[in-house]
Formats: structure tokens, sequence, C-alpha cells
């Protein structure tokens, strides 16, 4: 008698395309679309900084007026980070990215259209609201489609965001001052190359992966209520996130316009920008290191210890700015390091660290956003860079001390 044929089985709690009929061919495309997205999460933004003085001498915008344009996509990442959660919940993950990457490549055009100051405003706002989603959503990708593989994955994904700043910051200058038919690229072209000439690429290769990766299941994960608003943990990590943030704004905003203030070269201005980016990347790879025995607790207080001395040390010998930059840099990447860690080590669970996660930056990236508009605008008061470098010292030492309490062993209610 011979046995009734079964239907195939697969693991339980496996979505399709993750059993063995999810070949390496997807999981190429999957890591491909990955990589592209991550190179287009820091060019849009940190380009800015090396041609802030191009920009005030075409437009007649002031210094002060500059800092806030350079905050800009800090504030739209505060508003808009806490909604890129129902965002996906609606469209799904993959088409939640795709939406926000065509709206990234829409604002790096209009920001550099010919025409009304208005332009430059609303394409900012629009790379603002865009990677706000993509900021928030990307972990979650991380997570869903290479669960075995979180760290590895992580640390691609934070080594193409940082190296791909860094060298945005190192080219659009020299970009800028191309030759072209009638003079100089000028710093709209050099912008729009910079931050749009990959994301075509990017946004035809998420398409491809989301068309083939179908599961979705974040997307329709269940709410919880977590009253992480109401959390003493949740608001010190909050903290954190918002001073070091708040210092690497103001350090990639103006180091360039230090830089050139001490008698150096546009073009060296911008490498000096590209060093710092590139620094924060090694400081960000090597934060494991210091998160080991009895250190881990006092790690959070530490390492913006490296960032006071590079800050001292623009202060009194500004043309050693190159040396400086250098230590801020590693104290500024194991910063974010620290900050994203914190969001994970003082949740109980996957989804307590969302929660606090989507509170996090949300808090942070408002706190960031005021850095370069005060650091510029006592600039435009004092005329002198020292009082704006004291600014960046309060924050540094406020990082310290809040890492004091942040460090301690304490988890988020949920």
């Amino acid at each position: 008698m011979t046995s009734p044929v079964r239907p195939p089985t697969r693991e339980p709690g496996r979505t399709p395309s993750q059993t063995p009929a999810r070949t390496t061919a997807l999981t190429v495309i999957l890591v491909v679309a990955m990589c592209l997205v991550a190179a287009n999460m820091r060019p849009t933004i940190t380009a800015l900084g090396p041609v802030l003085d191009q920009i005030g001498a075409d437009t007649g915008l002031s210094l002060a007026t500059l800092g806030v344009l350079a905050a800009v996509p800090l504030a739209a990442w505060a508003l808009f980070s806490p909604l890129a959660h129902d965002v996906a919940r609606r469209f799904g993950l993959g088409g939640a990215i795709l939406g926000a990457l065509v709206l990234l490549l829409a604002g790096a055009v209009v920001r550099s259209l010919p025409g009304p100051v208005a332009l430059l405003w609303i394409g900012t706002a629009l790379i603002g609201m865009a990677l706000a989603v993509v900021n928030v959503l990307m972990p979650a990708v991380v997570k869903r489609d290479f669960s075995a593989r979180v760290p590895l994955m992580m640390a691609v994904y934070t080594a193409l965001l940082g190296g791909f700043g860094a060298l945005a910051s190192g080219i659009v200058v020299p970009l800028s001052h191309l030759s072209a038919a009638g003079g100089e690229l000028g710093w709209r072209w050099a912008l729009a190359l910079v931050g749009g000439v990959l994301l075509p690429p990017a946004i035809a290769g998420w398409a491809v992966a989301s068309r083939r990766r179908r599961a979705d299941a974040t997307a329709r994960a269940p709410r919880r209520s977590t009253g992480i608003w109401r959390d003493r943990v949740a608001w010190l990590v909050a903290a954190y996130m918002g001073l070091q943030s708040a210092m690497f704004y103001m350090s990639v905003t103006w180091f360039a316009a230090i830089s050139v203030s001490t008698g150096r070269s546009e073009v060296a201005a911008g490498v000096d920008v590209m060093l710092y980016q590139l620094f924060s990347t090694a400081g960000a790879l090597l934060l494991p290191l210091l998160l080991r025995g009895r250190f881990e607790r006092w790690a959070p207080a530490a390492i913006p210890v490296l960032a006071v001395i590079g800050t001292v040390g623009l202060m009194i010998a500004p043309n050693l700015i190159t040396g400086w930059v250098v230590l801020i840099g590693l104290s500024s990447g194991a910063s974010l390091g620290m900050s994203l860690t914190l969001m994970a080590v003082r949740a109980r669970d996957h989804v307590a660290s969302s929660a606090l996660s989507g509170m996090a930056q949300s808090v942070g990236y408002l706190v960031a956003a005021a850095g370069p508009i005060v650091f510029g605008a006592l600039f435009s008061a004092t005329g002198s860079w020292l009082w704006p470098l004291g600014l960046l010292l309060v924050v540094l030492v406020g990082q310290s001390v809040v890492g004091v309490f942040a460090g301690r062993p304490r988890f988020v209610r949920g």
C-alpha cells in the first residue's frame, strides 16, 4: 500500500524566501542593493559644507543663514523619523525605501536648479525627509534579510555610509572648479553630481531586490506600547545621541570654513573634512575593542575625551587642523557607534529596541539641528572661531557627563 504524497514543507517560522529556494543570486542582489543604498546615505549632506562659501557668494546668504540651511535635514530627521515605521506598515519595507530613494533623487535635483533661492531650501528639505525614512528602516532590512549575519552586514553598511560621505566632501570642491562651457562647473552641478550620480543605480537595484524579495513581515508587525517616552534610561540614550550628533554636524558643516580661515585652500579644506569622516569610520570600527571587560561601563563617558583634546588643540593651534580633525573624527565615529549600541543593549528585546531607536533618533536629531545654526551664529556675532569651538567643547563635556549615567547597565521599560 503506497503512502499518500505529502506537500513540501519548510522550517517553521521561515518565509518562502528564507527556505533553500532563496538562491545565491537573490542573496547577491540583496547585498548589492543594500550597498548601493548605503553609498547614497551621506553624500547629499556631507558635500554641502565644503561649498557653503560658494553658495553664500552666489546667493548672498549669510553664514548664519547657511548654518540654518545645513540644519534643515536634521530637523526633517527629527520630525519624520517617528513616522517611518508607519510608512513601512503601509507600503512595506521595500516600497517605503524605494519611494524614499526616488524622493532623495528629486531633492538632489531641485536643490541644484538655477532660479529662486527657495529651490535650495525645498530641495534640502526633500533630501532630509527621504533620508529620515531610509535611516530608520535600513537596520530593519538588515535584520530581516541577513538575520544570521547582522554584525557583518551592519559593518559593511556603516563603512560604505561613512566612506562615500567622506569621498563626497573631498571631491565636491574640485568638481565645482572644473572647466565647463562659459566658466567653471559651479557648486550647483557639483552638488548634483556628487549627490545624485549613484541614485539611479540604487533605485534600480532596490526595485529589483524588492520585487524578488516579497516577504515583508516586518511591515505587518503588531504594535506594542512600550512607554518609551516616559522612561529615564531612554532619555539618557536620546541625550547621548543628540549631543554626539550635534558634534558631528557642527564639525562636518564648519570644519571646511575653519580650515580655509587658517590659510588653506578650498581643496585642502575639503580634504580635511574628508579625513575627519574617514577617521570617523575608523573610530566606529574600533569601538568593539573598547566594549570589553570593566571598561565597557565607562566607554560612553571616555570616548568624547579624545575629541575634547582635538577641540582644545584646534583652539590653541589652528594651523595643525589636519591632526586635530583626525582625533575628533576618531571620537566622532566611536560616539555614533556607541549611540547605536546603547539603543540595543539598553532594551530587553527587539520591540523595545525599535521604540528606543525611533525615540532617540527623533530627539537626538532635534538637538543636533541646533548645533550648526548656533555654531554659525556665534561666528557671525563674534568674527572669531574661538566661541563656536567653545560651544563644541561644551557639547563634548556634556556628552561625557551623560555617558557616565548612560553607561550604567539599566534597561528601558517594555
